[in-house]
């Protein structure tokens, strides 16, 4: 459904040794021409719903529930500005396990960096490395300053807890409410309509140089 209304792009000259056609040009999809939704569209929440992405979800189930139609996951990649689902899209705890196991020996007890408390001048979630950890800092608790381990300022985030923590944040998206989805595709599809220029051939087809 998405490739279908990408438009495409006419290669006036075909590869050395082009085996498929005669033809002096190749037609293919112009994967250069970007759709992307500006940022500041999500803080008008009239358009979309905030959602959480579950673990047995995936795009195309997804977009059946939200659109009655699977083939327009797109629409909710597109939305969110997600470029790869295999990067972009959150993984259910099965493959987070298998990804663990596979890339780190002790992901539960690794250390993969240090985060702050909440305590004098230090902010909650401030990351540190190992020598902060193991130093002494003074602490202005209210105006009384103390000298503390960084120990009792900081603690160690495990290479499991940080990597949950990366992949929750890919759960929360923004599903575009369904009274606009049919004004939101047509505007996609007039956008990828080529306008007139000495490359024109089409609105659905243009030559390179």
């Amino acid at each position: 459904m998405f490739f279908s209304l990408l438009p495409n792009i006419e290669y006036a000259e075909k590869p050395i040794g082009y085996p498929f056609s005669e033809s002096d040009f190749v037609i293919a999809k112009n994967f250069f021409r970007r759709f992307k939704i500006r940022d500041d569209g999500f803080s008008y929440a009239v358009y979309f719903t905030k959602y959480a992405i579950t673990d047995t979800d995936r795009p195309d189930s997804l977009a059946q529930r939200a659109y009655g139609d699977p083939f327009f996951d797109w629409v909710i990649l597109l939305t969110n500005n997600m470029v790869n689902v295999n990067y972009d899209w959150p993984l259910n705890n099965s493959e987070i396990e298998k990804t663990l196991s596979n890339e780190y020996d002790n992901p539960y007890t690794e250390i993969h960096h240090y985060e702050t408390i909440k305590i004098g001048q230090f902010a909650a979630g401030l990351r540190v490395d190992e020598a902060f950890y193991n130093a002494q800092h003074k602490v202005n608790e209210n105006g009384v300053i103390s000298l503390k381990n960084g120990s009792e300022i900081c603690g160690p985030v495990t290479v499991a807890e940080h990597f949950f923590r990366e992949n929750d944040k890919k759960r929360e998206i923004y599903l575009l409410k369904p009274r606009y989805f049919e004004s939101f595709v047509d505007q996609f599809r007039k956008a990828n309509r080529y306008k007139k220029s000495s490359n024109y051939i089409s609105q659905k087809l243009k030559k390179t140089g």
